[in-house]
């Protein structure tokens, strides 16, 4: 059994050094997708470019702060791109059914914040396997 110590060192400071980066590229996607859906772009079309403009954002902090690269550059970034696709596909289908409800569709900053909370840890395991052919279990 895991101590508080080896919980924290092996469970929590992994996401919060992961969290931190992954904060500068949500607010990138977060941003993007407001600007883009208040211009009068749709959701979905929003939510593609923003997420993947964050995308881009998340692999170079992650490449360079978060994670070991022990995987070729473009190997790593071509397993966290398709990742990142599926990531996307699945954000943006989580949009558009929870923008079914008339509250989140009115409040798109509330819907994206949900969809970015839900696919934190989608995220960090997906990226986990990319750059460090692993996966840290608690």
């Amino acid at each position: 059994m895991m101590n508080l110590r080896g919980i924290a060192r092996d469970f929590i400071l992994p996401k919060a050094k992961f969290a931190s980066t992954s904060l500068l590229a949500t607010i990138v996607d977060y941003t993007l997708y407001l600007a883009l859906y208040y211009a009068g772009l749709g959701k979905i079309s929003s939510n593609i470019i923003s997420a993947s403009c964050g995308f881009l954002v998340n692999f170079f902090l992650q490449k360079k702060f978060i994670f070991a690269l022990k995987r070729k550059v473009r190997t790593t970034f071509l397993l966290s791109m398709s990742f990142s696709i599926i990531g996307i596909a699945v954000s943006t289908l989580l949009i558009y059914w929870i923008s079914k409800i008339e509250f989140f569709d009115d409040h798109q900053y509330v819907t994206k914040g949900i969809v970015t909370g839900i696919m934190f840890f989608y995220n960090y395991y997906t990226k986990q396997i990319a750059f460090e052919k692993k996966v840290n279990k608690l």
